[in-house]
This record gives C-alpha cells, sequence and structure tokens, in this order.
C-alpha cells in the first residue's frame, strides 16, 4: 500500500461528487450530515488506508479542493 495524504478543502468543495464517481477504490463520499459556509455538501475521506495515489479524484475536481501527497 502506498502512503498517501488526502486532503480536501472543505471551503472549495461544492459537493458535485464527481471524485467520488472518479475514485476507482471508494475512498471518498459526500458528507450528508456536514455543510460547509456556502452550504454545500462537501466530500470527505472515509477510506484513507486503501487510497493508491492514482490521483483520480484530483484531476477530476472542477474546483481543485482535493491535494494528493505522498508520503
Amino acid at each position: 500500500m502506498a502512503n498517501v495524504k488526502v486532503t480536501i478543502d472543505e471551503e472549495y468543495c461544492k459537493g458535485c461528487g464527481l471524485c467520488v464517481s472518479a475514485c476507482p477504490l471508494g475512498v471518498l463520499e459526500l458528507d450528508v450530515h456536514r455543510t460547509n459556509s456556502v452550504g454545500y455538501t462537501p466530500a470527505s475521506v472515509v477510506k484513507p488506508e486503501s487510497c493508491i495515489g492514482c490521483t483520480s479524484c484530483a484531476r477530476m475536481c472542477p474546483d481543485v479542493a482535493i491535494t494528493i501527497e505522498r508520503l
């Protein structure tokens, strides 16, 4: 497993779900229990241990709200 850290800037995230669809391993989900300051439901990392660092989510994000770091 790759040592990878996924960070989502919730204030930039508009909850479109494109990153969730793009992730081949189900690492991300929309957090239906929270909203950001403008009322959007942001994506969140639910299975960080499954992330392989493919960057599909970050490349798909139209708001550049996702950062992938290889540790």
